[in-house]
Order: C-alpha cells, then sequence, then structure tokens
C-alpha cells in the first residue's frame, strides 16, 4: 500500500496497491519535491474514467515504470471530482498548451507547483502518433537535469499566462432580447435537424441548454426552440444514450446519432436530465417526456442512493464480461443469441427488432446497444413491457459496473432539486421524500456547525476538501426547490445560509466570481470559469440561485450580485450559448421577473400544484398556511384568505396581479 491508503476517494484507492508511490494533493509531496530536488508527476482524472483504467493498467501498475516514477518524480494523485480546483487550473493550462484536454490529465510541475509539460492518456510504447510514457518521463527527467533554466523560464511564462486570465463580469452588460434572441440563433445554426442535439460526434446531452430553450419557449412562444428541446429529448432517450431496460443516461454518444454510449453514467447528468424531461413534461404533456423523467428518477434512487441517504457519483462504464475480460459496455449490450437464451426464439426476434439488435451488431464483437427502433411499444405495449422486465432481471444476473460511492455535494444539489420537482409533478411523494432525506446528510456531515460545506463526503464521513463555488451554488438551488415543494421553510434559510457565503467569499469587484473562496488553498492561480461544461459552471449556478433567493426575500444585495454575475452572459451567450446554456436559462428567468408566487394554503393543495407545474421561467414558489407561515416564507407575509379560501399571490417588477382562489386562473398567470 502506498500514501493513498485511507483516503475517502474511490479513485484514490484504486491506486492504493499501485507499485507506483503516489502521494495525495498536499504540501508535503512539494516539500518532498524540493528536498529530492526532483519535479512532480500530477495525475488527474475519476473512477468511472475508462481511459484513466487503461493507463492505470498499462503503466501504473508496472513493475518498471513504477520503479522510474519513484525515483526520478514525486508522484501525486487527484481525484478530479473531489478536487475541481486543482483540475480546472492545470486543465487551463493544458488546453492553452496544447488545443485540447481530458482525462487522465498528466502533468509535469516544478516544485513550486508550477506547471511545464502536458499531456493526457500516454500510451505504455509509442503508437498512433503519441510518444510512449516511458520515453515522456525520460525527456522530462533529461530536460528537468540538462536544461533547467529553460524549464523554468516555460513554467513561469505559463504561470504569467494564468494569472492574466482574470474575468469581469459586466463587461457583457446585463443579457436582454438581444442577446438572448442571439443565442437562440446560433444553437439554431449548431442543431442537427436530422438527429438531435447540437454539434457532432462525440455528442453530449445539451441539458443545460434545453432547459434555455424551454424557457425562451415558456416567456416567448417560439415554437421552433420548444421544437429544438422536444426532438433532442425523443431522439436520446430511443438512442444507445439512454438505458432501455434499466433507466437513466450514459455520460455522451461516440457518434452523432446516438447510437453508442461511453457507457459510465454520471449522478449530474442523470440529475440535470430528470428535471429537464419532467420540464418538457410540463410543457408539452409528452408521455415520453414522462416516462423517462420517471424512469431516471428511480434509477437514481435506485442504483445511486447510499445507505446515508446521499447520492453517488457514477458507474463505472467497464465491467467484466462472460469470460471474466473487464470491458467497456460488457453489463449493457446484447447479441441476438443472449436474447435468445433468455426470451426464446419468437419474443428475441420481436425484441431484436425493437431494441435494434442485429447479427453484426452495434458495438463490439457482434454485440449491440439497445435503442428504440420499432414500434412494437405502439403496437403492443404488455408484450414490450413483458420482454423488458425479463431482459432486465437477467441483466441483474450480470458482474455490475462498480459504483463510485463518493457523495459531491453539487452533484447532490442538482438531484435534490430534480427528485423534488419530479415527484410532486408525477405525485411521487417517495421522491420527493429521497430529496429530503440527501438534503439533510448535506447539513448534517457537508455544513457541519458553521454552515461552510465540504465537498465530498463517503460513509458519512466528510472529506478534507473544502466546497467549491459549484457546490454553494447547485446545493442552494436543490434547497430552492425542496422549499417550494415541501413548504418547509428551513429549506429557504439554509439557502440563505450559503449564498451569504457566496456574497462574502467568492465573490470580486464588477460581478466576478471565483471558483474557490477567498480563504481557500492559494494554488496558482485563482480557479475561475464561467462556462458550463458537464454541469452548471459555479458562476452560473450561484447566479441562478442568488437570483431565486432574491425573489423569496426581496433582499437588493441578493438580486445584485446575481445581476452582476449574469453580466458574463451578455458577452458569452451570443457567441457561445452551447456553453453558458445554464446562464441563458437563468437570464430567461431574470427577464421575467422572476414571478413570485405565494399560495396561502395546504402544502399539495389544487393551488400549489398549478403553482409548481407553471411555466413561467424560474418563478419561486411559497406555500403555507395559518399565522406563522410569513415566518418562514417572506412572500407569505401579510397574504391573507379570500374568503376563507386557500388563495395565491402572482408578483413581479414590484407588481402583484388580484389574488386567485381559482387553480386555473393561477395556471393561465404562469402560462400553465
Amino acid at each position: 500500500m502506498n500514501r493513498l491508503a485511507g483516503v475517502t476517494s474511490p479513485y484514490l484507492l484504486q491506486h492504493a496497491d499501485n507499485p507506483v508511490d503516489w502521494w495525495p494533493w498536499g504540501p508535503e509531496a512539494f516539500e518532498e519535491a524540493k528536498r529530492r530536488d526532483v519535479p512532480v508527476l500530477l495525475s488527474v482524472g475519476y473512477a468511472s474514467c475508462h481511459w484513466c483504467h487503461v493507463m492505470a493498467h498499462e503503466s501504473f501498475e508496472d513493475t518498471a515504470t513504477a520503479d522510474y516514477l519513484n525515483a526520478h518524480f514525486v508522484p501525486v494523485k487527484v481525484d478530479r471530482e473531489e478536487r475541481p480546483d486543482v483540475d480546472a487550473v492545470y486543465m487551463e493550462a493544458v488546453q492553452a498548451a496544447t488545443g485540447q484536454g481530458g482525462w487522465p490529465m498528466t502533468v509535469f510541475l516544478t516544485p513550486e507547483a508550477e506547471p511545464f509539460y502536458f499531456g493526457t492518456y500516454f500510451p505504455p510504447e509509442s503508437r498512433h502518433g503519441m510518444p510512449g510514457f516511458p520515453e515522456v518521463l525520460e525527456g522530462v527527467v533529461a530536460a528537468w537535469s540538462d536544461r533547467r533554466e529553460e524549464v523554468a523560464e516555460v513554467a513561469g511564462r505559463i504561470v504569467r499566462d494564468l494569472a492574466g486570465r482574470s474575468l469581469t463580469a459586466a463587461e457583457g452588460g446585463l443579457p436582454g432580447e438581444a442577446e438572448l434572441a442571439q443565442a437562440l440563433l446560433r444553437l439554431t445554426r449548431d442543431y442537427d435537424e436530422k438527429h438531435g442535439g447540437f454539434g457532432g460526434a462525440p455528442k453530449f446531452p445539451p441539458s443545460m441548454a434545453i432547459e434555455f430553450l424551454l424557457r425562451h419557449y415558456a416567456r416567448t412562444g417560439a415554437e421552433g426552440a420548444l421544437q429544438m428541446a422536444a426532438d433532442s429529448c425523443a431522439a436520446m432517450a430511443k438512442g444507445g444514450i439512454y438505458d432501455q431496460l434499466g433507466g437513466g443516461f450514459a455520460r455522451y454518444a461516440v457518434d452523432r446519432e446516438w447510437v453508442v454510449p461511453h457507457f459510465e453514467k454520471m449522478l449530474y447528468d442523470n440529475a440535470l436530465l430528470c428535471r429537464v424531461y419532467a420540464h418538457l413534461w410540463r410543457a408539452t404533456g409528452s408521455d415520453l417526456a414522462r416516462r423517462v423523467a420517471l424512469e431516471t428518477a428511480d434509477f437514481i434512487v435506485r442504483e445511486l442512493r447510499t445507505t446515508e441517504g446521499g447520492f453517488a457519483s457514477a458507474l463505472d462504464a467497464d465491467s467484466a464480461d462472460a469470460d471474466g475480460r473487464h470491458v467497456e459496455g460488457a453489463f449493457y449490450v446484447w447479441t441476438p443469441a443472449q436474447l435468445r437464451e433468455v426470451l426464446g426464439e419468437e419474443d428475441a426476434a420481436f425484441a431484436a427488432a425493437y431494441f435494434g439488435v442485429t447479427e453484426e451488431g452495434t458495438f463490439e464483437e457482434g454485440s449491440s446497444v439497445l435503442r428504440l427502433v420499432g414500434s412494437g411499444e405502439a403496437d403492443d405495449p404488455a408484450r414490450i413491457a413483458d420482454v423488458r422486465a425479463r431482459l432486465l432481471a437477467a441483466r441483474e444476473l450480470r458482474v455490475r459496473p462498480e459504483r463510485d460511492d463518493k457523495i459531491v455535494a453539487a452533484w447532490n444539489g442538482l438531484a435534490i432539486a430534480a427528485l423534488a420537482e419530479t415527484g410532486a409533478y408525477f405525485d411521487r411523494p417517495d421522491l420527493v421524500e429521497r430529496a429530503t432525506e440527501a438534503a439533510d446528510l448535506l447539513v448534517r456531515v457537508h455544513m457541519g456547525d458553521v454552515a461552510r460545506l465540504c465537498r465530498t463526503s463517503r460513509d458519512g464521513r466528510a472529506g478534507d476538501n473544502s466546497g467549491v463555488l459549484e457546490d454553494y451554488g447547485d446545493v442552494a438551488e436543490g434547497f430552492l426547490a425542496l422549499a417550494s415543494v415541501t413548504g418547509e421553510g428551513t429549506w429557504l434559510e439554509f439557502a440563505g445560509f450559503l449564498l451569504d457565503i457566496v456574497l462574502e467569499h467568492f465573490s470580486g469587484e464588477g460581478g466576478q466570481l471565483f471558483d474557490t473562496a477567498d480563504d481557500a488553498e492559494q494554488l496558482i492561480r485563482r480557479p475561475q470559469d464561467p462556462t458550463d461544461s458537464a454541469t452548471p459552471a459555479g458562476w452560473t449556478a450561484a447566479a441562478g440561485a442568488l437570483l431565486s433567493y432574491a425573489a423569496h426575500t426581496g433582499s437588493e444585495p441578493h438580486r445584485a450580485a446575481a445581476e452582476g454575475a449574469l453580466g458574463i452572459v451578455g458577452a458569452l451567450g451570443p457567441k457561445a450559448p452551447r456553453f453558458i446554456g445554464w446562464g441563458l436559462a437563468v437570464a430567461e428567468a431574470l427577464l421575467d421577473g422572476p414571478r413570485e408566487v405565494a399560495v396561502a394554503g395546504p402544502v399539495a393543495g389544487e393551488l400549489h400544484r398549478a403553482a409548481l407545474l407553471g411555466r413561467a421561467p424560474g418563478a419561486v414558489v411559497a406555500v403555507g398556511e395559518g399565522p406563522d407561515a410569513g415566518t418562514e416564507f417572506p412572500l407569505l407575509v401579510d397574504r391573507p384568505l379570500v374568503g376563507g379560501e386557500p388563495t395565491a399571490y402572482v408578483c413581479r417588477h414590484f407588481v402583484c396581479d388580484a389574488p386567485t382562489t381559482d387553480a386555473g386562473e393561477l395556471a393561465a398567470k404562469l402560462g400553465g
């Protein structure tokens, strides 16, 4: 065992038995590098990363490679999901130097943590134009020994370049109608009309861009925006990226047709997509959207929920096949022969036609990824349900992919919002209960006694790493959604605690936000990225939560901070809308108000349901009854019942409509 034994990260624990003498990130590793006068090898990955596993098996488990590494470097292993700040800083350097990035990320550093040579995956020997990892190590050692001044010059130049990249949000101005219209036009140009989604291969689920499209449609009635959202969701739900038996989405498709996924399943993707499909159903009443939202919610609860009540980070892409080989997708793919073994000849032929399983296969070695290519569901839904159930039962006997069971605060915040809303929309109180239990875990374990978030926990034990901006923004978002659904004002209060910390410790001049707190560990650069990638950026997540909290409470500092942060959306939205989708969605809420809905009446009553199903972008809902309701929700202060009946009040831009006791009238006020 090396120095990774006893850490909380499942990814680091995967490397605890390597012959490489790994160090976790920390000052001790860099002090050791200074003492020995050797460079640091920084290797960054995550537990469900396929190529991380490949490089580990080929190089880090190889004794000769490990011996050379140990003799000439201080090797440091980082879980990017535990330390997104470390990952972000060095990934920015990798992308600036090479024009691309990804994981595993391999960076060589001076003992002062300054980067001077970069890469991602390196094979064990040269191939496909890539140098072999031993060659790379030998080249770095030679440069360190013989050209130290050149190494120092390169490292210094990179650090100076990174230090000069600070952003000012206000430069873009507050996003308005013109900027959002330009963003929609750019998305339309990038849209894949044949297959849905945006761009080519590999194709990632555009959950945040779809949220923008749905909100834009709700505010403006733009049918083209709704069509792009609905068609993209349908294409994904019918493709191989969606698990047609167990529900839930894979990370991305390797092709533009959504046929073959990269099979890892991430909590954040599924939380974001669960919410998107629920919102699509709210906008259209689509049966497909309803089914996928519920199946994805059930997948999250069934396969990612931990015994402590939170949600695990991911399921691995790889697992053992029938021959005991550890390969990608083994748990999910089928051959015609495997269908016949489970279903018999007649049902196997039916299932093959319906799910697109062919003799040639759509994946590797004649296997196929299940998709919806037939029309059998419409013709014989009972038969399809029976076939699905039998295939799922048979699949449960296979070796399951490993689970990364650490709890990431931000991603649990996304899951809380998705499960709370999905449970409310579809009368599934069990989903709301699971969301509440996850929120309880975040308060109990991640917030501790001082309301400062830690990034991760495992087995009910908080990790050592401080929460970053996305943790504060996404957890606050989850708490705010839970408050609206449950009528429990304590979640609004907890959201306020977190957002006050954002104002105090993550804010800069001119509306800018930073990914790390002002009292966090100082890296070579204070990371700051406003672009949405796989998840909402901390910047845009915080902006959305600040805006919602301000609508709930009337707090001018929170509103001002949200508007200041949204300046970056005005600058980036028209140019790169695919990479600031959540920011655009928040901007839609800003243009709409957002509307403030106070329901003086029972939780889960008819008016409360109408409020939650309202399509107005980013509308906030406060619900409660009795004289004390206003102490938990400021929107309920001085909101009397009308004629003794439950009553709803809708306000925006400091103007309120007449109160109503009619759910249909309330729905009309909110675009329902």
